[in-house]
């Protein structure tokens, strides 16, 4: 499996890690600042669709990363998922603590989420689609045409989307309540409080469980902060790291 990946500045490294829809483009604001502020900057893309189907699953994408970050011979990293990047997040930081640095979680998955319901998406009705994407955001006009495309386009391949509800159902099963209060990283909670797809509730749930954790709330935002609310999300994320140094 060919890796692809981004990899900016020199400091301490700092893995970004995408949700189920997500792509490079989601952190593009995020990749441009943190090297600015002394970080190796590290954006793998996940291969959520190139895993054998009885793979696909929030282990084997934790799996994945951990064996990525070998081959970059990081012994040490922080890590920031947004969505199912967070789950991947809070796995490797329980599996792997002596390499998990630090924790930064913004929508994630792991506890609960609105998704997909285990169903077909209606294949082929853009503008279904379209009103689905607008649904990650506060502002619907965020889900521009790039990004309905980009989604389109997986719910339009069978072989996509059948992976995208595994994994979806996979993040589901792997609830992690009782796993959070053995999480000892210095975790920041970024929440959007419009979150449609893991409500603030969620949010809150996770700063209740997890010992040395701090939350941050983003007002008139969604479920992706860093692409909605970039420059509110890099500061509050800049802040806290500088704080936790």
């Amino acid at each position: 499996m060919q890796e692809k990946y981004i990899d900016r500045g020199k400091g301490d490294p700092i893995v970004l890690l995408h949700g189920l829809m997500g792509a490079v483009s989601n952190f593009e604001s995020t990749i441009q600042t943190l090297p600015d502020f002394g970080y190796r900057t590290i954006l793998p893309m996940l291969p959520l669709y190139e895993l054998p189907v009885l793979k696909t699953n929030v282990n084997e994408l934790a799996k994945f990363v951990n064996k990525f970050m070998d081959k970059l011979k990081i012994k040490k990293y922080t890590i920031l998922g947004n969505s199912l990047g967070g789950h991947i997040g809070l796995l490797l930081a329980l599996k792997h603590p002596d390499k998990v640095n630090k924790l930064i979680l913004s929508g994630s998955s792991g506890l609960y989420e609105n998704t997909l319901g285990g169903q077909f998406p209606k294949r082929g009705d853009y503008n279904y689609i379209k009103s689905k994407t607008q649904e990650v955001f506060y502002n619907p006009k965020k889900a521009t045409k790039k990004l309905v495309d980009e989604v389109f386009e997986i719910v339009n391949s069978r072989e996509k989307v059948l992976r995208v509800l595994m994994m979806a159902k996979s993040a589901i099963r792997h609830n992690m309540k009782t796993e959070l209060p053995k999480i000892h990283q210095k975790t920041c909670i970024i929440w959007g409080e419009n979150d449609k797809i893991t409500p603030p509730r969620v949010g809150e749930e996770f700063y209740e469980n997890i010992p040395n954790s701090e939350i941050f709330w983003i007002d008139k935002c969604g479920h992706a902060p860093m692409i909605e609310k970039p420059d509110r999300f890099n500061k509050i994320l800049t802040d806290w790291l500088k704080k936790c140094h």
